[in-house]
């Protein structure tokens, strides 16, 4: 059979299962299990005990649990309840006024969280209503949110980072430092737009509240200071080399745990539904990396890898061609699938076309979770898009609509990291010569 014909049939046998309602995890191990089985002489039992013991069995894997248990934890406090109420004195003064509470409500809650869908349901509880009250339009409160929550994915500690550092062999410390500048690009884009929109629509935009001095804004603020500082801790930790990744998210968990028993938080029941809630998603994740980890072997053995990678060679892209090119396949990809599965599916096939074209891993990495909050806003399968529909009751084109201009900012942020991309590397290098 030739590649092409190989390849057809496993991405028809990858839609039939999944179409038929098999946990992604399960159908991953599956496809992989036909390829071996008819593809390859090697026994396919064997393969996969050995692939997802190997996988599953990770040490720099152990980040991951701990972050999303890190995030649970702190779901469960206060912080959703104060983080408004904090907020809403600083950015007054803007053009936009609190519509920037989306934005760097989200940049904060996403260094605690690392999953846009939890960044979004979150601040998402905690805006909607206040800002609707007060009368700030519909499109933008939702539409800013949609995009702003996607940063989740990007501010470290990001699960997706882990995940992609565990299966492109990256390390996840500079993955995490390297995702700061870029979050930060990001969010302020999607500020200066609200910013633009003020100032075009400037009777759209409601009253300020009463001024405050600067000891009563801080007065408001200081139950997000402990929480400042907590992110500060896992992620100096990293940058200044005394902690790995996963070192550095013990601390985060022991961090949080202290912050939820001071704010009188932390009960047994609190305690138990973080941890299950953390459980529950890092098994998921682990089924769908164990999977992904035994097809990323069965395609070594067939072969498909190199040959896509002698295919894509033979086209004679250049490197911004080749950027270009991956960035609307994972656009299009992200149209069907969630953002985990993306990378885990595709990083055993184009690791080696990525090198070969002389990409810096780091960068690429960056450059996949960019694209990967792209798809976040897409339909039909955009998640953060599934979440404001149930917490909004609005359909989904209407919200997709709305989001549309904070698609064309990350758009634009792919764009300046390839032109400038010491946005993404300057940071690792830091760390690289201390």
């Amino acid at each position: 059979m030739s590649d092409l014909a190989i390849t057809g049939l496993l991405i028809l046998s990858l839609f039939l299962i999944l179409g038929s309602g098999v946990w992604i995890g399960l159908t991953l191990s599956g496809v992989a299990w036909i390829g071996m089985q008819l593809f390859s002489s090697r026994p396919a039992g064997d393969a996969m005990a050995v692939t997802i013991w190997g996988s599953s069995s990770s040490w720099t894997l152990t980040a991951l649990p701990l972050f999303i248990w890190m995030g649970e934890i702190l779901f469960r406090t206060r912080l959703s309840q104060d983080m408004f109420k904090g907020l809403a004195p600083w950015v007054q003064g803007l053009p936009g006024r609190l519509l920037h509470t989306n934005v760097v409500g989200c940049t904060i809650f996403a260094a605690v969280s690392g999953s846009s869908a939890a960044t979004c349901a979150t601040i998402g509880k905690m805006t909607l209503p206040e800002l609707t009250r007060r009368g700030y339009p519909e499109k933008m409160v939702i539409g800013t949110l949609a995009g702003a929550s996607t940063l989740g994915l990007l501010i470290p500690p990001s699960i997706i980072m882990i995940v992609y550092g565990v299966t492109a062999e990256v390390s996840i410390s500079k993955l995490f430092i390297a995702g700061v500048l870029p979050g930060v690009l990001l969010a302020a884009l999607f500020s200066g737009y609200i910013m633009f929109w003020a100032l075009r629509h400037p009777d759209q935009v409601p009253a300020a509240d009463r001024q405050m001095g600067l000891l009563d804004k801080l007065r408001e603020s200081r139950a997000l200071i402990p929480v400042v500082l907590l992110i500060a801790a896992v992620l100096g930790s990293i940058y200044t080399g005394i902690a790995t990744a996963t070192e550095a998210a013990a601390v985060g968990v022991v961090g949080s745990l202290a912050l939820s028993a001071a704010q009188g938080s932390l009960n047994w029941a609190s305690f138990r539904d973080a941890l299950m809630g953390a459980t529950r998603l890092y098994c998921m994740i682990a089924l769908i990396l164990a999977g992904a980890a035994f097809l990323t072997l069965a395609m070594g053995y067939i072969g498909l890898p190199r040959h896509l990678a002698e295919w894509i060679s033979s086209l004679g892209l250049s490197q911004a061609q080749l950027v270009v090119a991956l960035a609307v396949f994972y656009i299009v990809l992200g149209c069907f699938l969630d953002g985990i599965s993306m990378v885990v599916l595709t990083m055993g096939v184009l690791m080696p076309t990525v090198n070969a074209a002389g990409i810096d891993p780091i960068w690429f990495g960056i450059f996949v979770v960019l694209v990967v909050e792209m798809a976040q806003i897409t339909p039909p399968v955009g998640f953060n898009l599934f979440v404001l529909q149930g917490m909004t009751g609005k359909q989904l084109p209407w919200i997709a609509r709305v989001a549309a201009p904070m698609f064309l900012l990350m758009c634009a942020a792919v764009t300046l990291i390839y032109v400038f991309p010491g946005i993404v590397t300057w940071l690792p290098q830091q760390m690289t010569a201390r």
